[in-house]
């Protein structure tokens, strides 16, 4: 079991919830799972409206969840997917610090999740 903490500028508080490792949800999926409302258009990692900023909260102990192609193409576009973050990902397998909710995989290791509620805006 994961705990998610979800914070952004457009909830009345933040929220903590409880993820089921193994379920084999999305960020996205979680936080509708729970009433958090965080922006999506396509749902399919492809138009970047639900990016996220995910902090890993379990200090070394980080879970590798490897970018799509998809992931890794948009958050490249809007200029969230830096080189070494890119490289970081593809050699050591871990994640960068921006996500898109739809495509990211809730393991079970303590998160947390930031976003402004805006496009393209973490």
């Amino acid at each position: 079991m994961a705990n998610v903490y979800f914070t952004s500028p457009i909830m009345k508080k933040n929220k903590k919830v409880e993820a089921v490792a193994g379920k084999r949800n999305t960020l996205l999926g979680l936080a509708e799972e729970n009433a958090i409302k965080i922006p999506c258009e396509c749902r399919d990692g492809e138009c970047g409206s639900c990016l996220v900023k995910v902090t890993h909260l379990d200090g070394e102990r980080i879970k590798g969840i490897a970018l799509t192609d998809k992931e890794k193409n948009v958050l490249k576009s809007i200029g969230k997917l830096p080189k070494t973050e890119e490289e970081r990902a593809a050699v050591n397998d871990l994640p960068p610090t921006y996500r898109l909710a739809c495509q990211t995989i809730v393991t079970d290791e303590d998160l947390l999740v930031e976003f402004t509620g805006e496009p393209g805006g973490a």
